[in-house]
């Protein structure tokens, strides 16, 4: 099955979709283009494997999901200090009290009309941009649950993190997103 293969049409063919699935996923161009060039040679350097049970851009895809998965698992080992006090970087006290009630000063907005406004691209834009400033772990899971779909389980497997972990991640992820869009998107 390898010669219904055609490497040397793959990056006219198939770079700007790849890079617009990394990039998405990511929020990074540098690290998209790194994960598409690695997708291409992986690729080339697998055809042997391809059985035909997909097209070729199916199967290209899988392997940048792959890669994607990859650059989350080895970011999320890595440990990072936080020197800054902002929403970015604080643990939860930073939105709850001591008792675990909300600051005054960060109760939720009413979003009103928001998912009407969330179709839009300057919306799109803003969430792209508070998704970059999560850690790449946070970033990881969130995009491998809310835009990838995948499971709970899935995730952790794939991370090798643990169930209680995946939560703690998920919850800050969405926290530090809702505070993000608020002061970024709502109150701009």
């Amino acid at each position: 099955m390898p010669d219904m293969l055609t490497p040397s049409k793959w990056v006219q063919s198939y770079a700007d979709s790849l890079f617009g699935f990394a990039i998405a996923r990511t929020g990074d161009r540098d690290i998209a283009r790194d994960l598409v060039q690695e997708t291409f040679l992986s690729a080339l350097e697998n055809r042997r494997t391809f059985r035909g049970e997909s097209s070729e851009r199916t199967w290209l895809f899988s392997i940048l999901k792959n890669k994607i998965i990859d650059h989350y698992r080895r970011k999320g080992s890595e440990r990072t200090v936080s020197v800054s006090g902002d929403a970015e970087n604080a643990d939860e006290s930073y939105f709850f009290d001591e008792v675990g009630h909300w600051k005054s000063t960060l109760l939720p907005t009413d979003w009103g009309s928001a998912p009407e406004e969330a179709r839009s691209s300057e919306f799109l834009e803003t969430l792209q941009k508070c998704l970059s400033r999560l850690t790449a772990q946070c970033r990881g899971v969130f995009t491998l649950k809310y835009i990838d779909e995948m499971e709970s389980d899935e995730i952790c497997k794939e991370l090798a993190i643990s169930p209680s972990n995946y939560w703690v991640i998920i919850h800050r992820a969405k926290l530090l997103l809702r505070n993000c869009l608020e002061k970024n998107w709502l109150n701009a």
